[in-house]
């Protein structure tokens, strides 16, 4: 097992990132930029934690976990975006939301 698969903030990214391809794959055409930025944003997370899992010092790790941070927080909006466009609907929205919750929560302590 690799160290990152160790952190429970990478086991929740790597849920996330499944919820976000299983909304990615109900979208209509039409929404290229949305299905792009929320495939790009969500599989930066988990390879963000994992980069950073890597580094010898504490202060290289703690940058890559902020680095996670922003496009977790990116996904947050682009549910809501979806949301609001009646292209996510509420269960899968409130799913999103709280395994997003959880991961900025843990990355922002592993900061």
């Amino acid at each position: 097992m690799l160290d990152h698969e160790r952190l429970d903030v990478y086991h929740v990214a790597i849920e996330f990132l499944a919820l976000a391809h299983r909304i990615i794959e109900s979208l209509p055409r039409g929404n290229a930029s949305l299905t792009d930025q929320l495939r790009r944003a969500s599989l930066s997370v988990p390879l963000n934690i994992a980069e950073g899992t890597g580094k010898r010092g504490a202060r290289d790790r703690a940058r890559f976990y902020g680095y996670s941070r922003g496009p977790a927080m990116e996904c947050g909006a682009l549910l809501d975006a979806l949301q609001v466009t009646g292209l996510c609907d509420s269960d899968t929205h409130a799913e999103g939301k709280r395994l997003l919750v959880r991961t900025v929560s843990m990355l922002s302590k592993m900061c």
